[in-house]
């Protein structure tokens, strides 16, 4: 029987090179369950995208073989940047990372195996990778798994409006048209109505003119008539 022996270096080398290797085994398992026939996974779109300021949707579900306990107590969890991240959320603790204060909601209740992540208010650093895990009671015992690959987030600054196009105030906006409309309304008075008023115009200033030369002439022809 031989004995092996290895350098504390080369041991390093190859707990690291093991690390490494693990997700890619556990994701070709995930890969040969991803017909249901394997015990558990996650499914999350790979990728999404959302603009600065909006909000995104993460859907998510989950499937297992396991009989549940009489009390599954069914927990799920989120993690961001990379499988071994941070936990963003909890929802059996209500936990929400302080970066995403009041700008998560999980949208799913036990025993669904389905739901959605929310998150508002989208920032610039929200653009990384996001990882359901799943929690629950089997009568086996508690079981905890989680998705693989996860959803990439892009994140796309919104347009600024350009200075050359930034709309007036409202009330100069209004004035303007406001004047702009009684322009138009005189340019486009019926012709017809301003020659009537004209001629009325004449008529009674002609009335005034002639009435009274009309009176003296009755009187001096009334005066000069013969006497019966």
């Amino acid at each position: 029987m031989a004995l092996l022996v290895s350098h504390p270096g080369e041991m390093q080398a190859m707990t690291w090179i093991l690390l490494l290797l693990l997700p890619a085994a556990l994701q070709a398992g995930n890969s040969a369950g991803s017909n249901r026939g394997n015990y558990f996974g996650v499914n999350q779109p790979a990728r999404l995208s959302g603009v600065q300021g909006g909000s995104i949707e993460i859907p998510f579900s989950f499937y297992f073989t396991w009989e549940l306990a009489k009390d599954p107590q069914m927990r799920i969890l989120w993690r961001w940047q990379h499988f071994y991240g941070e936990l963003i959320y909890n929802s059996s603790s209500g936990f929400i990372h302080e970066h995403f204060k009041d700008r998560l909601i999980l949208n799913w209740t036990q025993p669904q195996t389905s739901g959605v992540l929310r998150i508002l208010d989208l920032k610039e650093k929200d653009q990384t990778v996001y990882f359901c895990r799943v929690h629950l009671n089997t009568k086996h015992g508690l079981e905890k798994w989680q998705s693989l690959v996860g959803t990439r987030l892009t994140i796309t600054p919104r347009k600024h409006i350009p200075a050359s196009t930034t709309m007036q105030s409202p009330s100069i906006v209004t004035s303007a048209v406001t004047t702009a409309g009684l322009e138009d309304t005189e340019g486009q008075r019926n012709p017809s109505l301003v020659n009537l008023g004209a001629t009325v115009v004449v008529v009674v200033a002609t009335a005034v003119l002639i009435t009274p030369v009309c009176v003296m002439l009755i009187f001096l022809w009334w005066k000069k008539r013969p006497a019966d």
